[in-house]
């Protein structure tokens, strides 16, 4: 099926006389005949669900639901994205390996990744998105078990080249895991240009509605955990009665064990209300990425068009660096542009504050236009260098354009622009 009909059939089929909509199932826990049955199910998960820590059938619908988006074999939902980020490479990484990621990233990716993981013992190496082949094969060690990237970075719009990264990652036999946010299924289907692992901010597109924070993990079934790279993925997991996950599940072990291991140790799942909300906004995913690149093309034109804006960065326009990319890689460029103004940081700050329709918030990708300041707010924790290296200065602004009327947004914009 296509993706329209998938963003709402997918995921739950309704038998006869069953619910339309998919159920919400409110309960942490479930009944059995029998102790033995409960057993059966600790020695496979697979069977049944044990607990709504890890399990749980509304959420598991739209876990169904984003792993056929994405053409994986299967997914798990987090209670954020950056939970789902965190488990994605904890279920590759212990202490002692290292991980690969550009350095044009989300602020809160590059925070978890050269502080918190460090503290636990893995370390970041951060490479320049536009990397070449020879560069990116001598930033791997031989503790390397991950290669990271985001299909269409927040809030600096690089466009990951996800063939040569994949490339250059299964040459060295680890996985690529990219986070596909901004362009969601519908823009961007990574696994089909050799990712491995798929994450999402679930908050942002999917939902829509800014109505809740989520995340989910997609597992592709394809890369092959058996290369000796990952014994964790071989060998007996005393954790969980010796069970070997390649063994049993084949090629859903890297999911099985994050869910498993994981989930359960951590226990970050959303709760079905939750999942309940994010299906909503999932089914009209399709035809909100239309509008929001729709609308988001035309303010990028406008932008680039004004004598007072020092750039634009939105592949979408001929002009950007990343637009051959986006046109191989992307079927739209989502509703984010980041832009600078002429006049520096005062001047970013004062086309902010006199915008009225755009909301001033920590958000993005909602159904509503926003607008942010990233150096001051969702990367102030960066330095001075990580902010330079990340490609964001003191002028930019970002504005995440919404489904508004397009003469509305573009008035709003043209008024600010008049106090600058």
């Amino acid at each position: 099926m296509k993706d329209e009909t998938l963003c709402l059939h997918a995921g739950y089929s309704p038998q006869n006389s069953e619910p339309r909509v998919t159920p919400i199932v409110q309960s942490t826990t479930y009944v059995y005949d029998s102790i033995e049955e409960v057993g059966e199910v600790f020695d496979d998960p697979t069977k049944s669900i044990i607990y709504s820590r890890f399990a749980n059938p509304t959420v598991m619908a739209v876990e169904r639901k984003i792993a056929e988006l994405e053409g994986g074999i299967a997914a798990m939902c987090t209670s954020s994205g950056q939970a789902a980020l965190l488990i994605a490479i904890l279920n590759l990484c212990k202490a002692g390996d290292s991980l690969i990621s550009p350095i044009q990233i989300y602020g809160g990716a590059t925070n978890l990744f050269s502080t918190t993981l460090k503290k636990q013992g893995i370390e970041c190496i951060f490479v320049d998105v536009d990397a070449d082949e020879a560069t990116l094969h001598k930033a791997f060690k031989s503790n390397t078990k991950a290669v990271f990237g985001e299909s269409l970075s927040n809030p600096s719009l690089t466009v990951l080249d996800i063939e040569k990264f994949a490339k250059v990652a299964h040459s060295h036999n680890v996985p690529l895991v990219i986070d596909n946010t901004f362009a969601t299924p519908v823009l961007c289907k990574p696994i089909k240009f050799g990712a491995d692992i798929v994450v999402h901010s679930t908050s942002k597109y999917m939902d829509g509605h800014a109505v809740q924070i989520g995340g989910v993990i997609v597992d592709s079934g394809k890369f092959d955990w058996t290369n000796g790279n990952f014994p964790e993925m071989t060998e007996p997991d005393e954790s969980y009665h010796g069970v070997s996950y390649t063994e049993i599940y084949g090629a859903s072990a890297y999911i099985i064990k994050a869910r498993m291991q994981l989930m359960r140790d951590y226990g970050v799942y959303p709760a079905a209300h939750s999942a309940f909300l994010l299906n909503l906004g999932l089914e009209t995913l399709s035809i909100r990425m239309e509008r929001y690149c729709y609308n988001a093309m035309k303010v990028a034109e406008f932008l680039n068009a004004s004598d007072k804006i020092l750039s634009v960065t939105y592949p979408g326009l001929s002009t950007d660096k990343y637009y051959d990319l986006s046109r191989r890689y992307l079927k739209g460029n989502s509703g984010v542009i980041s832009f600078e103004l002429k006049g520096g940081k005062q001047n970013a700050m004062t086309f902010i504050n006199a915008l009225k329709l755009a909301s001033i918030e920590v958000h993005v990708a909602d159904i509503r236009t926003s607008v942010l300041h990233p150096a001051s707010t969702t990367h102030r924790q960066l330095s001075a260098e990580q902010l330079k290296d990340a490609g964001i200065s003191e002028a930019l602004v970002r504005i995440s354009v919404g489904l508004e009327h397009i003469d509305d947004i573009l008035a709003d914009i043209r008024n600010a622009l008049t106090q600058v």
